[in-house]
């Protein structure tokens, strides 16, 4: 899948998905990915959503997000309960989606100049 939205170079946006694949701005990664609009932060040894644990919700929230987006892979694959709570308690909007799905999300959102982090498996 090709994205071609253009947004300003100070801004993260993401150009293509495919398995085992993210291109962000010029570069291309093949591990997970917590994204903001102004940061990246590769998460290597993250696998899958079972993989998931409280220290990766709090490089999330460090980022002060109003939303987040966890792109699971090809599917939609809901995390264990504890995970969104972290977000939920804390006020934060949290949804899960397919990474192909949370990609164009989030370059949507970005072009609206909201606080969004996704973190993309791939």
């Amino acid at each position: 899948m090709r994205f071609t939205q253009d947004s300003s170079a100070n801004v993260n946006v993401i150009r293509g998905y495919a398995d085992g694949e993210l291109r962000i701005n010029a570069e291309t990664f093949h591990s997970a990915m917590i994204v903001s609009a102004a940061s990246l932060c590769p998460e290597a040894a993250l696998g899958g959503v079972t993989d998931l644990n409280l220290d990766h919700a709090a490089r999330i929230l460090a980022l002060a997000p109003e939303l987040v987006l966890l792109g699971t892979g090809r599917r939609q694959i809901f995390p264990p309960a504890f995970f969104g709570a972290q977000f939920l308690q804390a006020g934060i909007g949290f949804e899960v989606m397919d990474t192909g799905a949370a990609c164009r999300t989030f370059n949507v959102l970005v072009s609206e100049q909201r606080q969004v982090v996704g973190l993309l498996l791939v």
